[in-house]
């Protein structure tokens, strides 16, 4: 009897572990570096922003369809996003409406929506929203700092411009009007530095109160910074800047043959160093695919990831956002891709490693073609493991790119300069290895 009830006992031992084991690898399968979400039955509309809390707290926001009356809807998650229930409906009379902007919570009773009616708030989490009473219609984005200081701007030729209320939306100040080109986007930082798109770039430091132009800057889509001073914005390039916006340095993606669209639109900070976008379009073999891109240097070296092209089919990601260095979304307007796991091991980069045999010196070649017209190829070979940078600079002496910066192993490289954001001219490259100068070569781009 005991060695029947030992047997038994070593049984259900053995089949415990093995259920385990069954299902750790069932969540895995599942789970993997990104798996697909969905969204509910929202009609015709589109996502137009998804916004995450925390790792398991999300909203999401839709167009309209130009229906008179028409409704949008606010929808939530409480799972990380494998579930989303539509959470309000609102509709609109009138017609010629787009829906919704942007959502944005402070926690997970206070949020804020922002249509072409205006500006809502919910303290509820979203179940009810009152509206903030916005002087005018067809606001395009907002900038929320507390439940008391809230910006919002409106692209309105004669009566538009930048709107800012200190007391909740009780009143409403206008801080900006440029007629003809009022601003469509707006970012602030912090109480006092901020921008907006108002004919060109303009910052204050000053909570909105003056505006100065920044030069050569125009409309931006989405920005970040991580302090005063160093921050990114994408449209018209993707670009970086280490002096409050003063100077952008344009940022280089993975380009050639098989992209039906490179750069970024949408993008999400998880450090200074670690950033993640999407907006890029990659051909593989399975078909046209959205990437996802990631960098971890700051913005100099950016490389992508093609989540699983065999069971998720997305052309394009428009949404981004990662709440921390593991848990991350990428959205497109009607479904997207969840990571817990901070996503792909596998990435893909811009720079070919041609040959593996080792050089018996460093060398910089000449871009070609050269002159060129938008896009030209650079060869360099390391002798050893080395900090390599690989920078661009105008004819003033100006550092307009930078091609390479990371540690890279004895080769032959190649990588590509894109120049359809610059204007013809003479520019100039310098090979950097460990900190010297190595080598200084012209090229010439024609348009």
């Amino acid at each position: 009897m005991k060695s029947l009830t030992n047997k038994l006992t070593n049984l259900f031992f053995y089949l415990s572990i093995l259920f385990f084991i069954i299902g750790f690898n069932f969540r895995d399968a599942m789970v993997g570096n990104w798996y697909q979400q969905f969204m509910p039955n929202i009609g015709s509309r589109s996502i137009q922003d998804v916004f995450f809390l925390d790792s398991l707290n999300g909203w999401s926001v839709t167009n309209a369809t130009n229906q008179n009356p028409d409704t949008i809807f606010v929808l939530k998650t409480t799972n990380s996003g494998d579930n989303w229930a539509i959470q309000y409906r609102k509709v609109q009379t009138g017609g010629g409406f787009s829906g919704y902007f942007k959502v944005y919570f402070i926690n997970q009773n206070t949020g804020y929506v922002c249509d072409v009616k205006g500006i809502d708030k919910t303290t509820n989490g979203g179940i009810n929203w009152l509206s903030l009473n916005a002087p005018l219609t067809a606001y395009t984005d907002m900038s929320i700092l507390n439940t008391d200081t809230i910006w919002i701007v409106t692209p309105d030729n004669f009566a538009g411009g930048v709107f800012r209320t200190t007391n909740g939306g009780m009143n409403w100040q206008q801080q900006y009007s440029n007629t003809g080109s009022n601003p469509s986007h707006i970012y602030m930082y912090n109480a006092r530095i901020g921008f907006q798109d108002g004919g060109n770039l303009q910052k204050t430091t000053n909570s909105g109160v003056s505006w100065f132009s920044i030069t050569g800057e125009g409309q931006f889509f989405d920005m970040h910074f991580v302090d005063s001073l160093t921050g990114w914005k994408s449209g018209g390039g993707f670009k970086f800047t280490s002096n409050g916006g003063v100077n952008w340095i344009t940022q280089s993606f993975p380009q050639g043959s098989g992209w039906l669209a490179t750069g970024i639109g949408k993008f999400s900070t998880v450090n200074r160093d670690t950033l993640w976008g999407v907006g890029g379009i990659r051909t593989t073999g399975s078909g046209s695919r959205g990437v996802i891109y990631k960098t971890t240097n700051m913005g100099n070296n950016w490389n992508y990831q093609l989540p699983d092209t065999i069971n998720i089919n997305i052309f394009q990601y428009a949404y981004n956002k990662f709440v921390n260095k593991l848990n991350g979304w990428a959205y497109s307007p009607i479904t997207g891709v969840h990571t817990v796991t901070g996503g792909d091991t596998i990435t893909y980069t811009s720079i070919n490693q041609t040959s593996s045999s080792i050089p018996d010196k460093f060398f910089l070649g000449q871009n070609y073609p050269n002159p060129f017209n938008i896009n030209s190829k650079i060869k360099f070979q390391i002798s050893k493991l080395s900090n390599i940078k690989l920078k661009v600079f105008d004819i003033t002496g100006r550092e307009v790119r930078m091609l390479v910066n990371q540690k890279l192993n004895a080769g032959t490289y190649e990588t590509d300069f894109d120049g359809s954001s610059y204007s013809s001219g003479i520019y100039f490259y310098s090979l950097i290895v460990d900190g010297k100068l190595i080598d200084t070569k012209k090229m010439v781009l024609l348009k």
